[in-house]
């Protein structure tokens, strides 16, 4: 008799495969903003993507760069700045920059996945997760394993594979031995950096096979192209990140998979 399939866990208590908003989808609004999350709440999302940095008085605040340059037309690091500040600040001349405790009362349904960008985040994270009583639907995710270390050993709940986690999982889908992994999903580009220009693909029918096989769900950063959303659903990964929230929706609509 042949094995059944593993169960896949649900994500967040959410069954895949999901669509999910990158950066609140940054394509169609400012990104990491109320609006965005707001637009891609009202299309029905139901899981988004987002990252946080830290105030310098410790408060933890929706935003990607280290530094303000690029999105608000001021400059220096995020860090250097009060929250009493930054709120007057505005990404592309138009929203302001949220407090992850915002948008977790802002949506009290909706999922989150959560990158803190620096150290100095992760106990303001903690912390904001501890006062909104929204541990269980924040997935806490990092290209830093002591990050993804702190996190599991202070705030217990849903983490995704760090860097050397995915290199082990990768491992294990060409048949070695990855040991134990503390992850609760892989959440990963479709090739992994290793180090200067070399990388290795990640995501084929293997790689979903040893993830599923672990129980573990499958989400794919970052999808854009209607052909590689196609293709990866093909393979059977259990999300989707994209900035495109609109075409996003589209081709899982074409697939009777949206909610």
């Amino acid at each position: 008799m042949a094995d059944s399939p593993a169960r896949v866990r649900p994500f967040l208590g959410l069954e895949g495969p999901l669509a999910i908003a990158h950066r609140g989808g940054g394509a169609e609004r400012p990104e990491n903003t109320m609006a965005a999350f707001e637009h891609a709440v009202s299309l029905g999302y139901r899981c988004i993507e987002t990252d946080v940095h830290a105030t310098r008085d410790r408060v933890a605040v929706v935003y990607h760069d280290d530094d303000l340059d690029r999105l608000t037309g001021h400059t220096g690091p995020v860090a250097a700045r009060d929250w009493r500040e930054l709120a007057t600040f505005r990404v592309n001349d138009t929203e302001p920059i949220p407090r992850l405790e915002d948008v977790l009362g802002a949506w009290p349904d909706l999922r989150l996945i959560v990158d803190p960008k620096t150290d100095d985040v992760v106990a303001p994270l903690i912390e904001a997760l501890r006062r909104t009583n929204a541990r269980d639907r924040v997935c806490v995710g990092s290209f830093s394993a002591h990050r993804l270390r702190w996190v599991r050993a202070d705030a217990p709940g849903y983490t995704s594979c760090g860097p050397f986690e995915v290199v082990r999982l990768r491992a294990e889908s060409w048949s070695f031995a990855a040991g134990t992994l503390d992850a609760d999903c892989a959440q990963v580009p479709p090739r992994h950096p290793l180090f200067g220009d070399i990388s290795i693909p990640v995501v084929d029918a293997a790689f979903v096979r040893a993830a599923h096989a672990r129980g573990m769900p499958v989400q794919v950063w970052t999808v854009d192209e209607e052909t590689a959303m196609e293709r990866f659903l093909d393979l059977g990964v259990d999300g989707i990140m994209s900035d495109h929230v609109t075409r996003l929706k589209a081709v899982f609509e074409r697939r009777s998979l949206w909610p």
